[in-house]
């Protein structure tokens, strides 16, 4: 009896034994394979978490290194323009005129020798005409550069977002930046071609394209060419994608142009006004004194008259001058 419980016993083992080798022969490789996947899916985890890690710390080491890049582009920046006025070769290269200091100054004394000699021939006297030539001849060429470097600035603000475009467009289709610029320089219209120009120019120096983009603003002191100046030096300094940059500092300045020219129409009206009333006086001055000249030459000949006309001209100007406030729009 005995005996054949252990018969029993050993048979019952042999046959959870061959069980066992059979469910084991039969599911070792699905077992092995889910191991397998959750060990590899284990170690795509980790390998992802640590690319994304060290993607990351290189784009906080990137925007870090602009930041840094950025901060000291502008402290050069403020370090030149601060307390520095511009000098006359500078101001003739603003103005877009090719002159030198002595052209410059005997075009000055001509237009003060002219406008001298005018008034004294008007009015006889010697004190009214060196006044006038005194201001003929510092005055006007001053004024004139000035009114030629805004001309030249207005006419720069509208054709650089062509030329970024221009530079966007070659960069995308695999055109180096100099080849940009080059292009720029050929095929758009003055003053933005003469400036890149330049740039080119100092380029072929030795001077390298961040610097010489980032001395565009010592010749246009506008805000646009200092952006352009700083997304391409911070390009050649940091690296990045450049014309996705371009891109959109063309944009901002297209921008910039469209709400400029909305202020300008929408304060029209508001100029307009003011032109009227601050020409009005003087208008109804002028038809009294051609219908009764006798009527309004009191202002003129009496004490009382002439303190009135001082101070109707001095409030004349306070109201100019609140008017030229209300309509003065900065963008």
């Amino acid at each position: 009896m005995f005996g054949l419980d252990v018969v029993i016993l050993a048979l019952v083992a042999l046959v959870t034994l061959a069980v066992g080798g059979v469910i084991y022969a039969v599911f070792y490789e699905k077992v092995t394979d889910d191991v397998a996947a959750k060990r590899l899916e284990r170690i795509v985890e980790i390998g992802s978490a640590k690319a994304a890690e060290a993607q990351s710390a290189a784009n906080q080491r990137s925007k870090r290194s602009v930041q840094s890049a950025l901060k000291e582009f502008e402290e050069k920046q403020k370090a030149k323009t601060a307390g520095t006025k511009p000098t006359l070769a500078m101001r003739l290269a603003r103005a877009g005129l090719g002159w030198d200091r002595k052209t410059f100054t005997l075009v000055s004394i001509g237009i003060g020798a002219v406008m001298g000699f005018g008034l004294l021939v008007l009015s006889g006297q010697l004190v009214v005409a060196l006044g006038g030539a005194v201001v003929g001849g510092i005055g006007v060429p001053a004024w004139l550069l000035d009114h030629l470097a805004k001309r030249r600035q207005k006419s720069f603000i509208a054709e650089l977002p062509t030329a970024i475009d221009l530079i966007v467009r070659g960069i995308r289709s695999g055109l180096p930046l100099g080849d940009c610029l080059r292009m720029v320089a050929t095929e758009t219209k003055d003053p933005v071609r003469s400036e890149f120009r330049t740039i080119m120019e100092a380029q072929q120096m030795g001077i390298p394209v961040g610097e010489a983009c980032l001395k565009l603003y010592e010749r246009i002191p506008l805000q646009e060419a200092n952006f352009f100046g700083i997304v391409v030096a911070i390009q050649q300094k940091a690296g990045g994608n450049l014309s996705e940059a371009l891109g959109n500092l063309s944009t901002v300045l297209r921008e910039r142009k469209k709400m400029a020219d909305k202020i300008k129409a929408m304060s029209m009206e508001a100029k307009a006004s003011a032109a009227i009333i601050g020409s009005l006086p003087f208008i109804v001055g002028g038809l009294v004194f051609l219908t009764s000249p006798s009527y309004i030459t009191v202002l003129f000949v009496a004490t009382s008259g002439k303190l009135i006309l001082i101070g109707g001209l001095l409030y004349m100007m306070i109201g100019i001058f609140v008017m030229r406030q209300m309509i003065n729009f900065d963008f």
